[in-house]
């Protein structure tokens, strides 16, 4: 585990079935936790298609679409950032070497864009488990323009 799931305690976490309806039930807590922890307007956005993209690869493509293989999602406050976590029970991936998105090859495609989208909307982006657990850090301060 790296420095974003060291000692990560969860201020609150759900645990559901690998269901592509129940993105719903992430997207609710994405929502109670910007809520609760007053997250900016500025970094909404970010979090709510960073977190929806994980949870959306982890339902398709970590456990394929199994209702018998649980999605988890947990977050915690840890000083000026809010720190999410979406882990499944697939065997991971090479995340170290996703092809390019931007490559004019790849633009057509209609995948591929997840991972890429989490690390340039999240302020860091860490992956475990061999590509099965991944921890967003956002800044709870308000984007200085």
């Amino acid at each position: 585990m790296g420095a974003l799931t060291e000692e990560l305690e969860f201020t609150q976490r759900i645990d559901f079935p690998a269901k592509a309806e129940n993105i719903a039930l992430a997207e609710k807590l994405i929502d109670e936790a910007c809520t609760k922890h007053n997250v900016h307007e500025s970094h909404y956005g970010n979090i709510l298609i960073a977190l929806t993209e994980a949870v959306n690869n982890a339902i398709h493509h970590g456990n394929r679409l199994d209702p018998t293989k649980t999605v988890t999602l947990g977050y915690q406050v840890k000083g000026e950032q809010i720190v999410f976590l979406v882990q499944d029970q697939g065997p991971g991936f090479d995340f170290e070497h996703l092809p390019d998105p931007t490559d004019p090859q790849n633009l057509e495609k209609p995948h591929g864009r997840g991972v890429f989208l989490m690390r340039a909307l999240a302020d860091s982006v860490e992956f475990s488990d061999n590509g099965a657990t991944v921890a967003m850090a956002f800044s709870l301060q308000p984007v200085q323009e």
